[in-house]
């Protein structure tokens, strides 16, 4: 490019940027302005002082992002229309290496890859919008898979390798796929609902097999042979999607029903991926860890998306391993990785290894990193960053954590709250319904006040959209109306958060996870990082239990044990001195291993059914006696003299 050509392309940036920006900061001048005046209070001066710094860094990524999109919106581009001017520019830049075999694909293979997946497509006559479900666990074949599909058009349906059966048959189903590719690893689980697939449904196989075989009566192609056969250069094909349709399909984890799943376009990709890269200061030299599922927007958007949008190695993990973890960050060089849920604090629970302290790793990004164990894991493992965001696959209300606030999942700005158009509410609190003044309008939570998170939607908006799900119904039931003004429409995240009085917003709970006991509101989450934390990082889930004619709900506290004495006592005096009384475990319920998701969300469901009556040998029911000051077995005539109400509780 010619210098007048790059002066003239900087100048129209600049003006863009301009035009973006004036606004803003002419509005955040005049708020600074405003808080000397502000509810009379000098307070609301200190705490736009200290949070200036904050909002001003995340303006600079939303502009950067917003401006980008603005682009890739003009310009008609999709995610594998960016991926092929990444793989141009760095062609023999390593892009995928998959741990469990060593293999290292570059940018040019993984481009060809995805163009004999197209040309592969093409020739079974798919047209774009048909649906293929993907079942097979992580390797850097399903990145091809999906890639190369969306790159004629056709939309993939990422299926969560765990499921079986029934839950496994719902979600091919109601993605529509026409066609399931599995790994030879998930055979045994797609003969198990074979006979119930729809008849013309084709069914492809990626792994060990040769040429073409039957499963219980259905023919199962050899993808692999297929692919080997395709051509390598670019389809002849010009799709019509655009920066704003569907790219692929991603369930939730279904820790209350069955699995439902999100749409998510190609703005949605972009938008998650580049708030990742430029909100957490990642480098396009960086080597990325992604040991979390691909199933799952964290693994591929978050993760993968660095690679395909920005030149990022990424190094893909077939499965988590606590043990292995600091080997692989070694052995591959990693800079980055990413976290879910509770990989933080299973690496915590590891014995201490020489690989830990070897490690080139400056930055953790994720989300669900327990404050308890915020600190100690930064601490131990020498973790410059931790990049914290919150946000569900098919929210309009994501929150990014920029200056790294010890246990914060995000924030919003108090100087100028009405720029992100998200907000806490108040909700009542068994049903989780939003409480609404006498206008009918939603009741903004105050600082402290625990409340629902809500994302003001705008579809013209790629940031502020919300594309639901496949199903219309459980699209609707995420959308509420006349909140922060009447006539307007939000996202529901269901989720239950707080915030303090500079805008940090710290996750509370799910919906329907906080109950009531002694007039007091548990938070399980608060209660399970303690609990957790007391048993040296095991796993805990705490939920509330019915008793009869008793108000509120019992805490009861499920806790993985295996071999050895548990010692009650000395837990109960740890209880006693980190815990406030309403909040302490009436129940104990000690089990081989807690339920958990493919993501390592705890699920509580059955542990809710099953409430505190013995049922399973392999698990010991305990209850706190508050008189004797101890917690003893529940025997099936303590559980009936509770049910009767002649214990005293």
């Amino acid at each position: 490019m010619s210098l007048m050509s790059s002066v003239i392309v900087c100048l129209g940036v600049f003006g863009a940027v301009r035009l973006l920006c004036l606004p803003w900061l002419c509005s955040l001048l005049a708020g600074l302005g405003l808080c000397f005046f502000w509810r009379g209070s000098w307070k609301s001066v200190h705490v736009a002082l200290c949070t200036i710094k904050r909002d001003l860094m995340c303006l600079v990524v939303i502009l950067r992002v917003r401006f980008s999109m603005y682009c890739n919106l003009r310009n008609r581009r999709t995610i594998p229309a960016l991926f092929v001017q990444i793989a141009t520019k760095h062609p023999n830049k390593p892009a995928l290496i998959y741990e469990a075999t060593g293999e290292v694909w570059s940018f040019m293979e993984l481009q060809e890859r995805c163009h004999a997946v197209a040309h592969w497509a093409l020739a079974q006559g798919w047209a774009e919008g048909d649906v293929v479900a993907l079942y097979m666990e992580s390797k850097p074949l399903v990145v091809a898979l999906w890639l190369g599909l969306a790159m004629i058009g056709v939309e993939a349906a990422l299926i969560n390798n765990n499921l079986r059966q029934k839950s496994l048959l719902h979600c091919v189903s109601v993605s529509g796929a026409r066609a399931m590719v599995f790994g030879t690893e998930m055979r045994e689980a797609v003969s198990e609902v074979s006979g119930s697939l729809q008849s013309d449904m084709v069914l492809f196989s990626s792994g060990e097999q040769d040429g073409e075989e039957k499963l219980c009566g259905l023919h199962v192609h050899s993808l692999d042979t297929l692919l080997d056969h395709s051509p390598k250069h670019p389809p002849h094909y010009t799709p019509r999607k655009e920066f704003n349709d569907k790219l692929f399909y991603i369930y939730t984890s279904g820790t209350t029903g069955m699995p439902k799943a999100a749409v998510v376009v190609h703005s949605r990709y972009y938008r998650i991926a580049s708030f990742g890269f430029h909100s957490f200061g990642l480098h396009h030299d960086d080597i990325f860890y992604n040991c979390l599922p691909l199933y799952h927007s964290a693994g591929t958007i978050m993760g993968v998306g660095q690679c395909l949008l920005f030149g990022l190695t990424v190094v893909v993990r077939r499965k988590f391993s606590a043990s292995c973890f600091w080997d692989d960050c070694v052995k591959h060089n990693c800079t980055v990785f990413l976290y879910i849920g509770e990989i933080c604090r299973y690496l915590l629970a590891q014995p201490v290894c020489s690989s830990e302290a070897h490690h080139q790793v400056r930055i953790a990004i994720g989300n669900g990193l327990r404050p308890s164990v915020w600190e100690e894991f930064v601490r131990r493992f020498r973790i410059h960053r931790v990049g914290e965001f919150y946000g569900a696959t098919e929210c309009n209300c994501s929150l990014i954590n920029i200056d790294g606030k010890v246990g914060a999942c995000g924030f919003n700005s108090r100087i100028l709250p009405s720029f992100y158009p998200i907000r806490l509410v108040r909700v009542q609190e068994e049903t989780g319904e939003l409480l609404r003044d006498s206008q009918g309008l939603c009741i903004p939570c105050l600082p402290g006040e625990p409340g629902m998170l809500v994302g003001r939607i705008n579809h013209t908006d790629p940031l502020r959209r919300f594309d639901g799900y496949v199903d219309r119904d459980a699209t609707s039931k995420k959308i509420a109306h006349n909140v922060f003004k009447m006539g307007d429409s939000v996202y529901v995240s269901g989720d239950i958060l707080v915030m303090d009085e500079y805008g940090y917003i710290y996750f509370r709970d799910r919906s329907g996870d906080t109950f009531r006991w002694r007039g007091e509101n548990v938070s399980t989450t608060e209660v399970e990082g303690v609990l957790s934390s007391l048993l040296g990082h095991t796993d805990v889930a705490v939920y509330g239990v019915s008793l009869p004619g008793v108000e509120g709900k019992a805490g009861m506290a499920a806790v993985a044990h295996t071999g050895g004495q548990f010692d009650l006592t000395a837990f109960l005096n740890a209880v006693q001195k980190a815990l406030p009384p309403y909040a302490r475990p009436v129940f104990l319920r000690l089990m081989p291993s807690v339920d958990t998701t493919g993501t390592f969300k705890i699920q509580k469901t059955r542990l809710r059914r099953d409430g505190y009556k013995p049922q399973d040998s392999s698990e010991k029911i305990y209850f706190l006696n508050s008189r004797a000051g101890c917690y003893e077995a529940v025997t099936d005539e303590l559980y009936n003299a509770i049910m009767e109400g002649r214990v005293c509780l």
